[in-house]
């Protein structure tokens, strides 16, 4: 078996590994999968289980959250079917250097490099032509072809050489989903947040707009095993007045070596152009380490309230 038909069965062997986990809990709805996430669109939760291309760890990390489940069990799969891929992108590799070169190149199935709106990063999303253009390829000159081929070819390693490694944040991420600090040291603080695929507020006119850590800045140094308070500022930049707001922490279940706080910190009502201070207490572990904790903000039903917009955090270094 060569390598395009392996990548493809390893594909298509996780993505039934996904629907076969999410069908044992009742094949919940993708929007309330990703309403439980708080951090991934109901698109690219559908385009994991359609076994069209590999999602990355971290998309795999949030579906199998959203299943209640326990990424963990899932990671050394995913890396199987992740090492079908990348040897695949070996093949390509050598196929770019033959066009290259003049060779003839082996044929090879149409690579699957597409991607849907909010697919995490690590794929190449094809630019289609323009209507005008449609007609146009019978006269192509074979020199052209072979320069294009290149670039198809150069697009695809380029995009292999992206996801090796990294999450949703160009962080590695542990089976738990989110950096901890068994993972994390002073080093990588700050981590800087990408933002989630664009998806509108719960409610339209709703609006947050983050003014300032009022207190613990990030990477502030605080002792293991202490109580400090954090207090963010947010204003209510929209038309909606905040009634029953919360912060909603996504690291859950909390570990030991994490931060300990409360799951859900609730917000003051307040009114569109007020402003808001949102405190909690943290719990220090007792291990030095780099502590990195998200949470969504969730509308009074329950509902993430803004799911297209960044986990709001706190990033201090322990010891």
């Amino acid at each position: 078996m060569d390598d395009m038909p392996a990548r493809a069965k390893a594909i298509e062997d996780f993505a039934a590994a996904l629907r076969e986990l999410r069908k044992s809990v009742g094949n919940p709805p993708f929007r309330e999968m990703s309403g439980r996430s708080g951090a991934i669109s109901h698109t690219t939760l559908h385009e994991a289980t359609k076994g069209n291309r590999l999602p990355s760890w971290e998309t795999t990390v949030e579906f199998v959250k959203a299943c209640g489940a326990d990424p963990a069990a899932y990671r050394e799969r995913w890396e199987r079917a992740n090492l079908a891929v990348r040897s695949a992108g070996a093949g390509l590799e050598a196929s770019a250097a033959n066009v290259a070169e003049g060779r003839s190149a082996p044929s090879a199935p149409e690579s699957r490099t597409s991607r849907p709106d909010g697919e995490i990063a690590g794929d190449v999303r094809p630019v289609p032509s323009a209507p005008e253009d449609r007609g146009r390829f019978r006269r192509i000159r074979p020199a052209a072809l072979a320069v294009a081929a290149v670039g198809v070819v150069t697009a695809v390693l380029i995009a292999v050489a992206v996801s090796r490694g990294s999450g949703a944040d160009g962080h590695s991420s542990n089976p738990s989903g989110s950096p901890s600090n068994s993972g994390l040291s002073a080093a990588d603080c700050p981590i800087h947040a990408t933002s989630p695929p664009w998806s509108p507020p719960a409610h339209e006119g709703d609006s947050a707009k983050f003014i300032g850590d009022i207190t613990l800045t990030d990477c502030t140094r605080v002792g293991p095993r202490q109580t400090v308070t954090k207090v963010w500022r947010l204003k209510n930049a929209g038309t909606v007045p905040w009634k029953g707001y919360s912060l909603h922490r996504l690291d859950l279940p909390q570990r030991p070596d994490q931060c300990r706080t409360v799951s859900d910190i609730p917000i003051k009502d307040t009114r569109p152009g007020e402003t808001v201070d949102i405190r909690t207490e943290i719990t220090t572990p007792s291990k030095p380490g780099l502590c990195y904790v998200r949470f969504k903000m969730m509308e009074g039903s329950g509902r993430v309230a803004f799911p297209g917009g960044r986990p709001l955090n706190f990033q201090v270094i322990v010891g």
